[in-house]
């Protein structure tokens, strides 16, 4: 039986963080959904089709092209627990960088679980060197001009780097 994991989260932009935690789940499950967030009230700094190529394109060159083919990309807008019901999946994968992640995350847990008790909640802790890496931060250091290479794979610094210079 094929193991599907969904990775939910705005990716805006995708970060070594998430890469992490991303090849995380790949040894936990066979397929790994990497479902984009999409609301409307929110105005992300790059599109939905952008965030998902450079899913693809950070996958192809942090973690190898034989992984490309074990992580999809999609949107969604509704429950996490009902885009992991549309797509087959029983694994939500959390990430953890600290105590506040652990908080917010279990009280996560707890609410999908009441909604969806079939669907398990998998906490994966981030690497030390990835754990203050955010997205947020990433953009905000790249708005201000700094360096923010480091915590980005090289595909996606380039992309920001245009992106900002706009």
């Amino acid at each position: 039986m094929k193991r599907t994991a969904i990775y939910a989260g705005s990716f805006d932009p995708i970060t070594n963080g998430h890469i992490d935690i991303l090849e995380q789940s790949l040894v936990l499950a066979d397929e790994v959904i990497v479902a984009i967030g999409v609301h409307p009230g929110k105005q992300p700094l790059f599109s939905f089709d952008e965030r998902a190529q450079l899913i693809e394109q950070s996958v192809h060159e942090v973690l190898g092209l034989d992984l490309v083919a074990r992580v999809k990309t999609v949107s969604f807008d509704s429950l996490v627990v009902d885009a992991a019901k549309e797509r087959g999946s029983h694994i939500l994968i959390r990430g953890l960088r600290d105590s506040t992640d652990l908080n917010y995350e279990m009280q996560m847990a707890g609410m999908n679980g009441a909604m969806a008790p079939d669907i398990k909640t998998v906490f994966l802790p981030a690497s030390p060197e990835t754990r203050p890496i955010t997205a947020t931060l990433v953009r905000q250091i790249a708005k201000m001009g700094g360096d923010y290479s480091k915590f980005v794979p090289n595909c996606v610094a380039k992309q920001l780097a245009a992106k900002v210079s706009k």
